[in-house]
């Protein structure tokens, strides 16, 4: 896969509803990971029932994955449909959220793309509907939600691994692959900015792991070092922020990936921990091995590789699922989706531009 854009990783079938149990819609087919987010939900059971996109044409490339998905005249006819419980969405960012507070009025849930905002005005429309509604907004942060070694590394996390998180690095290189980019990929006013964009998956994995309900941005920097054509446009973002509970983090985003590299980009982690260390090579292990997924943990009893592509699945699609019909929060908090995209939104507002 060299397009990050089209990201769409599939894992073994793990229902855990029966067919017709719960019903979802596509709406917004901007973002490729459309793709993704319906194949997680699917695999975990869910039946997709309608598409809707004003242009045709992706209409009809998605049917061409998803036949059993009935092309709907309007977004209205999916939003009046009482069967639908759940609206996935990947419009243009800054669309996003309107998307979602239609969908929520309507009465279903909220399943978007991230970055799910692009200003902390709409992150604000978007808490209110929540709380006025009780329907979920909830956010595909793949990098963690969709990556194996990503899921494995919380769990090892969760046991105790490597004792109490304190920092977390997180590297996010894309491949920019210049001829799939839509215009709306370079104009700030729809995209955000790198790190209101794949800087919210870094930011979302360090609250993740560090355990933490909040931080603090301390600083933050964007740059459009490369592409000039493209004024509107930043080739590379970092920020460093610290946690309520003194975690600290640093991550980098760029759009750098050398054509070189056999996929869409070498994201890793670092996560330090008081008694270990972990490391995720999480889409290729540079020179060694083509397949993604690679942790390396280093404790007090020795260095560990453990490889475990195909091993994890992604538990985040059922528990979403399950969420929705039980009304409960063990796929992802509310506070924590919310919490990440005010991060990197307060991160890209405050950032040094560097001409």
């Amino acid at each position: 896969m060299k397009d990050g854009m089209y990201y769409a990783p599939e894992g073994t079938p793990n229902r855990v509803v029966e067919p017709g149990e719960f019903i979802f819609a596509a709406i917004a087919l901007d973002h490729g990971h459309i793709y993704g987010m319906c194949n997680g939900l699917i695999e975990a059971g869910a039946e997709l029932k309608w598409v809707y996109d004003p242009d045709p044409k992706k209409v009809e490339h998605f049917r061409r994955q998803f036949p059993q998905a009935k092309a709907a005249s309007s977004e209205e006819e999916i939003m009046n449909d009482p069967e639908v419980r759940l609206i996935a969405g990947a419009a243009v960012p800054s669309q996003r959220c309107a998307l979602g507070l239609r969908a929520m009025d309507a009465g279903k849930d909220y399943f978007t793309d991230k970055t799910p905002f692009t200003s902390l005005e709409q992150l604000e429309m978007a808490r209110q509907k929540v709380s006025e509604t009780g329907r979920k907004y909830m956010v595909y942060y793949s990098e963690r939600l969709h990556v194996e070694s990503a899921v494995y590394a919380g769990q090892l996390i969760k046991n105790g691994a490597i004792g109490r998180v304190i920092h977390v690095a997180g590297f996010g290189p894309h491949r920019l692959n210049l001829p799939s980019r839509p215009d709306w990929f370079f104009q700030r006013e729809h995209y955000g900015g790198i790190l209101t964009d794949i800087g919210s998956h870094q930011v979302e994995q360090f609250l993740f792991y560090a355990g933490a309900q909040d931080a603090q941005v301390v600083h933050s920097k964007v740059a459009n070092y490369h592409h000039k054509e493209y004024p509107e446009f930043e080739d590379f973002g970092d920020a460093s922020l610290v946690a309520d509970n003194g975690a600290t983090n640093y991550f980098r985003v760029d759009w750098f990936t050398p054509d070189g590299l056999a996929t869409w980009g070498d994201g890793r982690t670092i996560i330090l921990g008081t008694d270990g260390y972990i490391e995720l090579r999480k889409y290729i292990d540079v020179a060694r091995d083509p397949e993604g997924d690679h942790v390396y943990l280093v404790d007090h009893k020795g260095m560990h590789h453990i490889p475990v592509k195909g091993k994890v699945g992604y538990p985040f699609f059922g528990e979403l699922i399950l969420d929705c019909l039980n009304r409960t929060e063990n796929a992802m908090t509310q506070s924590h989706a919310f919490k990440a995209a005010e991060l990197c939104l307060k991160a890209q507002e405050m950032a040094i531009r560097i001409e």
